[in-house]
C-alpha cells in the first residue's frame, strides 16, 4: 500500500501509475499538508518557522489577529524584509487599520493559498500565537456525526414553551459551558442541537464537531516562563526606542480610533489617554508589559490544553531535529509516487 499522505494531485497526473494506485486513492481522499509553528508572543517563532520553510523551500502563512492591518508593524513585532530571508509571507498587512475582519474571513483567504502552495507540491508553514485563528483554520468544526433523536428534540422544544428559552439554555450550561457561552438563549434551534449532541454521545457539540481538516506538523515553542517574561519586557523597551509612539500617532492621525478593531489589540488600547495627557510613557509602556506577560501565560495555557495531544513542544534548540522531520514530512508519499 502506499502511504495516505501521497499527493492525490501528482498521483492522478502520473500516466505510469501502476495498478492500485487509483484504488488507494478512492480509499485515502487525500489531505493537504500543513506545519504549523505556535506559541507564546516573544517565543521566537517568525525565526523558527523562517528556518523551516527554507529548509522546504516553501512560503509562511501568518495566523495573527494583528499583524493582517497596515501601517501596524512595530507593536505587532511584525517580521521585518530582512528577517523573511527571502521568504514568501502570506496574510500580513491585508487589511486597512480602519477596517474590520472576521476570523471567517481570515480562514476564507488562508485556506486558498494553503490549497495552491499544496498544489504547486509545497507545504505551507503556519505561524502564529492566535490560537482562535490557528483553531478554525486546521479543524471542520461543521463536522458533526452524532445522528439525531427527533423524540427528544420534540421534548425540549415543548419544554422550552412551557419552561421558558432561559430553562432550556441552563440545562446546557450545566452539561457545556463553552457551547451555552456562544449560543444565545433565544437561539432555540442550536440550544437543542447542543443537548441533543450531547444525550447522542456522551460529549460535547465542540468534542463532537472537531476534525483535522489537514494532515498536520505541530510545533509548539516552549520556553522557561522567567525568560520569556524578561524577553517580553527588552521587547517593549525596543519597541519604544524604534517609534512606537509615532506609529500610533500616524494611525491617528490616518483617522484611526481606539475603538476600532485595530487598536483593541495589546500594544495598542495602552496608549489611549497618552496624547491627551492623561497617561504618561512609563505608564503606557509598564500597561503594554504586564498585558503582554498576561497574554503570553493565557497563550501557553491554550496550546498545552488544546494542543497536548496532537502538538510536539519543542524549544529553540531543537531546531535542527524538526528541520529534518519537516523535509521527511513534506516529501512523504511524494517519492512513493515520484
Amino acid at each position: 500500500g502506499y502511504p495516505a499522505s501521497m499527493s492525490a494531485r501528482k498521483t492522478c497526473g502520473d500516466q505510469n501509475n501502476q495498478k492500485g494506485y487509483r484504488q488507494t486513492l478512492q480509499e485515502n481522499i487525500m489531505k493537504e499538508k500543513v506545519i504549523i509553528v505556535g506559541g507564546a508572543t516573544a517565543s521566537g517563532k517568525s525565526d523558527f518557522a523562517v528556518t523551516l520553510a527554507k529548509s522546504i523551500n516553501s512560503e509562511i502563512i501568518s495566523c495573527d489577529s494583528m499583524q493582517i492591518f497596515k501601517g501596524m508593524d512595530i507593536g505587532t513585532a511584525k517580521i521585518t524584509y530582512n528577517e523573511m530571508n527571502n521568504v514568501k509571507h502570506h496574510m500580513l498587512d491585508i487589511v486597512e487599520p480602519t477596517e474590520n475582519f472576521s476570523v471567517s474571513q481570515y480562514v476564507t483567504r488562508a485556506r486558498k493559498i494553503i490549497s495552491s502552495l499544496n498544489a504547486s507540491g509545497k507545504v505551507p508553514v503556519i505561524v502564529g500565537g492566535t490560537g482562535l485563528y490557528i483553531d478554525a483554520l486546521i479543524y471542520d468544526f461543521g463536522f458533526s456525526n452524532a445522528g439525531s433523536d427527533d423524540t427528544y428534540r420534540e421534548e425540549l422544544f415543548e419544554l422550552a414553551q412551557a419552561k421558558g428559552n432561559s430553562y432550556l439554555h441552563d440545562m446546557l450550561k450545566e452539561i457545556d459551558p463553552p457551547e451555552a457561552e456562544k449560543i444565545h438563549e433565544n437561539n432555540v434551534k442550536r440550544v437543542i442541537r447542543a443537548l441533543e449532541i450531547y444525550k447522542l454521545t456522551g460529549k460535547t457539540k465542540e468534542k463532537n464537531d472537531k476534525r483535522l481538516i489537514y494532515e498536520t506538523l505541530i510545533y509548539v515553542l516552549q520556553d522557561n516562563r522567567q525568560d520569556l517574561y524578561q524577553r517580553i519586557n527588552s521587547r517593549v523597551d525596543i519597541m519604544l526606542k524604534r517609534g512606537f509612539a509615532d506609529e500610533i500617532k500616524e494611525l491617528l492621525d490616518r483617522g484611526v480610533t481606539f475603538d476600532m478593531q485595530s487598536m483593541q489589540g495589546i500594544g495598542y488600547k495602552e496608549w489611549n489617554g497618552f496624547f491627551d495627557g492623561t497617561k504618561s510613557l512609563y505608564e503606557v509602556s509598564d500597561e503594554i508589559k504586564k498585558a503582554s506577560r498576561h497574554y503570553a501565560k493565557r497563550q501557553l495555557t491554550w496550546f498545552n490544553n488544546k494542543y497536548k495531544d496532537i502538538a510536539e513542544f519543542v524549544t529553540r534548540q531543537d531546531i535542527d531535529r524538526c528541520v529534518d522531520e519537516a523535509i521527511a514530512f513534506s516529501k512523504e508519499g511524494i517519492d512513493a509516487v515520484n
